[in-house]
This record gives structure tokens, C-alpha cells and sequence, in this order.
């Protein structure tokens, strides 16, 4: 079986081989405007018409347009400009299939979050700061504010593959997990609770970590409704997306004392704007967008794709399918 394996991400040469070796059975074209990051929209391209398989970020509204796109994969864990009924039903009605790289993100960005927990926990940053500024030697402050894990309640809004790996990094510290999803199935040693219970859930949260994804039911989801739910004295942290929380009810909650702390990685706006109050607000502390960084991300990238094609060719289960 040959197929037509269009893309438009630009790699290194490693990978570039990597991808050219793993695909030699098969044609591989690239478009003529390729995109050197993952989070920049693709353009229409002619190459994509005679394509089965799409590898990148191919403009969506052309992939609706080509019934003879057979695969989607998409090398972002996030699929905002995808994640809509018409794409997604246009592609279970015609049997094509659309797929992501959670997995590849999931790692790095649960890895971030329990980095933030254990810092803040364990009193780094504070100390940290002390050596930037007076040298101070702050030993009764930062060992009795100092806090354990161990014991304490965690809620995740989203559950997926990142919420799978924190989960699984979390569980050494006995901890109390629960996480809010549309889909109620069991969970291995997490608690999963409806959306209804939510405000009963962050009344007991130590730490509330945002995983949900940007689309239309989760802009503003973190409002100022749900955080003057959350327990005071708790710590937010946004990995998902900046547009699912309310920057300005979170500054209040900030400015307010109520939440004890916020890790923030991602924005509404992005790069942040250097004159948002988010930068100066009290116990914030921002990364830029790098939770899901890792040195080893193209190469990671393109050999979750080589694998997804292998399966694809047997008609076998694919990782990170969406549809």
C-alpha cells in the first residue's frame, strides 16, 4: 500500500531523515510554506490534494474539502482549530481519522506541574529570591512555611494524557487525587468526578491544576465564581490553555490572598504582554509556554507519527486518536 504523505512542519535534518527514512514505502511531499513551531496555523496548500495522510498543521477548512484525506495527525497535543462539530463529524461520516501527540507533551507538562509543587512546597523560589536580593538569611520563615505534599488534595480540571502521567508522578506522595471530566469512567487511583460536583471538589483543593483544552464551553471557565470556591490558602496552575481562565478574576484572587499561589504557563494573549499585571502580581510565578518543552521534542514528534503509520498500515489501534 503506498500512500501520499503530505507535510508542512519544518525539522532539522535529523529529523528530516528520521521522517524520510521511516516513510520510504511510501511518497513524502512537503508544502511549499512549512512552519518551524507547532503552534503556527498552516495554509492552504496545493500539495495537500492529491495527499491521504496529512502530517503538521494543515488548514482545516482544505482538509474538509479533500475526501481523500484518509488520516489527520497533528503535531500539537492541543487541536483548537479542529475541535469543532462540522470537522469532526465530517470525518467520522466519511471514515477518516484525526489523531494528536498528546503523548509526547504529556510527560514534559506533568513534569513541569509537580517541579511548581515541589518548589513552591519546599520554599525554592522564596529562598531563591533571597540570594537574588539581600543575601537574607531567612531560616525560621522558610523552614516552618515549608509544606508536604504528602496527604494532600489535589484537583485537575481536564483529565487526558497529561492528567494520566501527574497522576501516575503523584501517586508516591499519597496524595488525594480528583479530577472534573465530561466522560465519568473509573480512573485508576483518581477520583472522577461531573462537572456538577466541581465547587465541592475545589472547597477541598490544596492544588487545582487547569489541563482543559481551548474551545467554545471553556473560554473564562476559571471565573470568579470557581475561585472564590477554591479552598483559601490553595495554589493554581494553568498547562492548559490561557484562554480558559479569567486573567483578571485571577489577579484578584492574587491580589486578595485568597489563592496562596499561581504557575502560570499559559496566556490568553501570548507572548504576554510586558505590561499585564500578571508579571507583578503577588505569589505568581510565569514560565513561557514551556511546560511541554523537551530537547528531544521534533524527534519525539515525528517517531509518535512512524509509529501511528506502521498501526495505520495493519489497521491496528492508533495512540492519541480523537476520531
Amino acid at each position: 500500500m503506498s500512500l501520499t504523505i503530505w507535510c508542512n512542519a519544518k525539522f532539522s535534518d535529523a529529523e528530516t531523515r528520521l521522517l524520510t527514512e521511516g516513510t520510504r514505502a511510501h511518497t513524502l511531499v512537503y508544502a511549499s510554506n512549512a512552519s518551524a513551531s507547532v503552534l503556527v496555523a498552516g495554509q492552504a496548500d496545493p500539495a495537500l490534494v492529491g495527499a491521504d495522510i496529512a502530517f503538521g498543521q494543515p488548514d482545516p477548512a482544505q482538509c474538509l474539502a479533500l475526501p481523500k484525506l484518509r488520516w489527520v495527525e497533528v503535531t500539537t497535543a492541543g487541536y483548537t482549530r479542529y475541535d469543532t462539530p462540522e470537522f469532526q463529524e465530517t470525518f467520522r461520516a466519511r471514515g477518516s481519522i484525526f489523531s494528536n501527540v498528546s503523548q509526547v507533551f504529556a510527560d514534559p507538562c506533568a513534569q513541569h506541574v509537580l517541579a511548581m509543587m515541589l518548589a513552591l512546597g519546599r520554599q525554592l523560589l522564596p529562598s531563591h529570591q533571597d540570594q537574588l536580593g539581600d543575601h537574607s538569611w531567612q531560616y525560621s520563615k522558610r523552614r516552618y512555611d515549608s509544606r508536604l505534599l504528602t496527604g494532600q488534595t489535589v484537583v485537575m480540571l481536564g483529565f487526558g494524557a497529561i492528567g494520566r502521567r501527574l497522576a501516575e508522578l503523584l501517586a508516591p506522595f499519597g496524595m488525594n487525587l480528583i479530577a472534573v471530566r465530561r466522560q465519568t469512567r473509573s480512573e485508576r487511583g483518581v477520583r472522577i468526578i461531573p462537572e456538577e460536583g466541581i465547587s465541592t471538589a475545589l472547597e477541598q483543593a490544596d492544588h487545582v491544576v487547569n489541563i482543559l483544552p481551548d474551545n467554545a464551553s471553556t473560554v473564562n471557565y476559571v471565573n470568579a465564581r470557581r475561585l472564590g470556591c477554591i479552598k483559601p490558602g490553595a495554589r493554581f496552575y494553568n498547562v492548559g490553555r490561557g484562554t480558559t481562565v479569567d486573567q483578571g478574576a485571577l489577579r484578584e484572587a492574587l491580589g486578595s490572598g485568597r489563592l496562596a499561589g499561581a504557575y502560570l504557563d499559559v496566556f490568553a494573549v501570548e507572548p504576554l504582554p510586558v505590561s499585564d499585571p500578571l508579571w507583578t502580581a503577588p505569589n505568581c510565578w510565569i514560565t513561557p509556554h514551556t511546560a511541554g518543552g523537551r530537547s528531544d521534542q521534533d524527534e519525539a514528534i515525528v517517531k509518535h507519527f512512524l509509529a501511528n503509520l506502521a498501526a495505520f498500515e495493519r489497521g491496528a489501534a492508533m495512540v492519541d486518536r480523537v476520531v
